[in-house]
């Protein structure tokens, strides 16, 4: 077979010879051109597996090459050479549709993990249109909505690019479901995916578990850490939640995009890393840049591309596949079978708001298999609860629910206190989701506590 090409767009020679010795090691060919005039003559006479291209030329901009590839609908990754620094040139490209960036001088080792990554999607160019089929054991993108078909194809884009992508959508419509397909459809799938839910780790302790640390930085640190953004190396991070990271971090996190590289804590320098950053949060970042809680040139740099996952109120056609995928999914792990749903269960269910979105529908579903008899499960069996109160996700509780607007303790039986002071804090909580509509944030100013406190209580007492 013929070796791997790439083509080479400066009009530095000396840079063009150092990219074409690194390119030789890695036994690919390659190709220069000096200008745009010259690299549109040679994409436009045979294929390329990756071009190269300065954001300066002597007849234009790197980025009239980017757009121009675009245009012609070439499937070739293009990867652009920025200034040191100039991120917002960097941003520009990825948005034109640049696969990724290098920046000057070259760190001749960031290069070769860029285009050993653009090789492997230069053969994906091509692939048909993405299939998600569903995982035996586990949730799957499903719907044939307008919605949810231009997120499927959005996905099946960005996930051969490296540029950031910005995950937003309200809880429980599958943001971390949408992260591991465009990482499992692009070029790093044999790489790890490593989730990070920042607002469950402290805030003391979050630059430690993020870029690691060296023995003897601090007090318990007995050994040298790994950090989780050197554990997604060649792979994915996602970045969940990520409007709950302390301002002092996003300072970091902005170096390490920049930079591609980390500092552990106690460590004197900075260590490459080769990581793509995907982040997710229900929560507006455009209104927390503008109330000064969130930095806007993180907020740039992570929002390269953004997508929206709907809310399930907004696709209720999708519903009837959803309810038989989970209700498959729930008698599988039960050894049953699935009931049948009711016509009158099926408009109940497209008729009610869904403020907890998919993740309820998993909870009303399991709850309704329990109390459903022969086989079918009717309206009743639902137990919906009409207005913007959604069904409590509670999976043990057999007494009756707390009346609305109430945030009264349970009945004391014969368990223990440590039992029954759980009931008490399990009842409180959902109820503030519930009048909150799953607004944790809400939710914990009504119960009087933090927002970290109130997912340690979830976290802790079960509630999903």
């Amino acid at each position: 077979m013929d070796k791997p090409t790439v083509l080479i767009v400066d009009d530095e020679p000396d840079l063009v010879e150092l990219v074409e010795l690194t390119l030789a090691r890695m036994n690919l060919a390659t190709d220069s051109a000096g200008d745009l005039a010259g690299a549109r003559r040679a994409l436009g006479s045979r294929h390329y597996d990756l071009c190269l291209t300065d954001m300066r030329l002597p007849d234009g901009d790197g980025l009239d090459l980017v757009e121009w590839i675009q245009q012609q609908a070439l499937p070739v990754p293009v990867a652009v050479i920025t200034a040191h620094g100039n991120v917002e040139t960097a941003v520009r490209a990825l948005k034109a549709g640049a696969f990724d960036f290098v920046s000057k001088p070259l760190d001749l080792g960031v290069l070769r993990k860029l285009v050993a990554t653009a090789i492997r999607v230069g053969g994906t160019q091509t692939l048909p249109a993405l299939s998600l089929p569903a995982a035996p054991d586990g949730p799957a993108l499903l719907g044939r909505s307008p919605s949810m078909q231009a997120l499927k194809e959005l996905i099946a884009r960005v996930a051969r690019s490296q540029a950031p992508v910005h995950i937003a959508g309200e809880s429980g419509t599958g943001k971390e479901l949408v992260a591991r397909l465009i990482h499992a459809h692009g070029p790093r799938r044999d790489g790890p995916f490593v989730p990070v839910n920042c607002g469950a780790i402290p805030s003391e302790l979050m630059e430690s578990e993020l870029f690691g640390h060296r023995r003897g930085s601090f007090t318990g640190a007995v050994a040298d850490k790994k950090g989780l953004v050197q554990s997604a190396e060649g792979g994915t991070l996602f970045l969940d939640e990520v409007a709950d990271l302390p301002l002092h971090m996003q300072v970091k996190l902005l170096r390490v995009i920049q930079e591609k590289a980390v500092r552990p804590v106690g460590e004197q320098r900075e260590l490459p890393v080769d990581v793509r950053i995907l982040s997710a949060t229900h929560r507006n970042l455009a209104e927390l840049v503008a109330a000064g809680r969130f930095r806007e040139d993180l907020y740039y740099r992570i929002n390269v591309i953004e997508m929206r996952v709907p809310a399930l109120r907004e696709r209720t056609e999708d519903i009837p596949e959803l309810a038989a995928h989970i209700m498959q999914r729930i008698a599988r792990r039960l050894g049953s079978r699935p009931p049948e749903l009711s016509d009158g269960a099926l408009a109940a269910l497209a008729a009610y708001p869904f403020p907890g979105n998919v993740r309820e529908l998993e909870n009303v579903l399991e709850r309704a298999m329990t109390l459903c008899t022969g086989g079918r499960i009717e309206a009743a069996d639902l137990q919906l609860r009409p207005g913007p109160a959604s069904t409590a996700p509670e999976r043990t509780a057999a007494r009756p629910a707390p009346a609305a607007g109430a945030l009264d303790a349970p009945q004391v039986g014969g368990e223990g206190l440590e039992h029954q002071l759980e009931q008490i804090e399990r009842e409180a909580i959902i109820r503030a989701l519930e009048q909150t509509r799953y607004n944790k944030t809400a939710a914990a100013k009504l119960l009087g506590m933090t927002f970290r406190a109130l997912r340690y209580k979830v976290k802790k007492l079960g509630i999903e």
